[in-house]
């Protein structure tokens, strides 16, 4: 049952408790990751397989969790389409040369899905062999939108403003972009899971700065078919956002398996939205792992409350671990869902 429990939440089946893993889980607050990260760059850990199935393994040596995640990041898949991508200190990801026209779009390539961060390709064979019947891997793609957004903005933004302008002044040349983006996330979900990814997520982190007609009309039919690309291959999906709450009915049709919602929503309520042919995954605010234990105990409590047994529901915080987020809150959390949910 605890191999099978994450991937049973998945299909909405019973399990005998709630399963839990964190967005970030391994990351910037374990001690292990930090030292690494003192002699290689983030874009030299994802290149190197080795050192990315070491990472992948920290937390699941440190805590009781039910899957693991492969460590990668979502850019690195867009320098097959001809991007250079750079993540330079203090400023994070960035576009070297950014999209901002149709010439510019015309430009990138759509790649064999061989060619798609064949590193990463190779670090999942390397973690689901070392993983063996233990636990399941989950690969994951960031979704075309968000991915369009660090290409026309260049990195990170608070407004999207130059994303928005091309979305709006050239329709065209945005819907190819689009196109070619569904392309590359789905042959890259699809790769994952032939490399052995037991799950798989699609991260939509920025799609939650459009509104439901905006979403629908320029976003909707390419995130549905990376999720479709993505299911044929036979695993679960996972669709995340963030800040979509405004439109949680049309990010289920978009598709996925299991829905991920942020801290900012009843999961009950989420749960009533979506209806009962989906899984639901999160939402503990991530902040709470860095409050005293009684208060995380009690997020953590109501949240289990919301779920109310029902099947097919994996806990999950509502974005990624903080850098500053105590390794014992992490452990007390994880044992805390799985005592409190015990249904043995």
């Amino acid at each position: 049952m605890m191999r099978d429990r994450f991937l049973r939440a998945c299909r909405r089946e019973p399990v005998d408790c709630t399963p839990i893993w964190l967005m970030r889980q391994a990351g910037r607050y374990m001690p292990e990751y930090r030292k690494l990260r003192e002699r290689y760059s983030m874009l030299e850990i994802i290149r190197a397989p080795e050192l990315a199935l070491e990472i992948t393994m920290q937390p699941l040596r440190s805590f009781d969790l039910d899957a693991a995640i492969i460590f990668s990041d979502i850019l690195p898949p867009l320098e097959s389409m001809g991007v250079e991508v750079q993540f330079v200190k203090g400023d994070g990801p960035t576009i070297l040369h950014p999209v901002r026209s149709g010439e510019d779009v015309e430009r990138l390539r759509v790649p064999a899905a061989e060619e798609i961060a064949p590193y990463t390709q190779e670090a999942i064979r390397l973690a689901s062999r070392e993983l063996a019947d233990r636990l399941p891997l989950i690969g994951f793609s960031g979704a075309p939108f968000t991915l369009a957004g660090y290409l026309v903005e260049g990195g990170s933004s608070r407004d999207f403003a130059l994303t928005k302008k091309l979305m709006y002044q050239e329709p065209a040349a945005w819907h190819s972009l689009m196109d070619k983006l569904s392309q590359l996330v789905g042959s890259y979900l699809q790769a994952q899971a032939g490399a052995g990814a037991a799950a798989l997520q699609l991260f939509d982190s920025w799609v939650g700065i459009l509104g439901p007609a905006d979403y629908r009309d320029y976003v909707l039919p390419y995130t549905r078919r990376a999720i479709g690309m993505a299911q044929g291959s036979g695993v679960p999906v996972i669709h995340f956002t963030t800040g979509t709450n405004g439109m949680l009915e049309l990010i289920r049709e978009a598709g996925g398996d299991v829905v991920g919602v942020d801290w900012r929503i009843d999961l009950g309520v989420a749960r009533s939205r979506l209806g009962e042919g989906v899984a639901i995954q999160g939402n503990l605010d991530p902040m709470a792992l860095l409050a005293p234990l009684p208060y995380l105990r009690q997020q953590a409590a109501e949240l289990l409350r919301q779920a109310d047994g029902h099947p097919g529901h994996i806990f999950n915080l509502g974005h990624g671990v903080l850098p500053a987020t105590p390794m014992a809150n992490v452990a007390e959390l994880v044992d805390f869902v799985h005592t409190q949910s015990s249904r043995g």
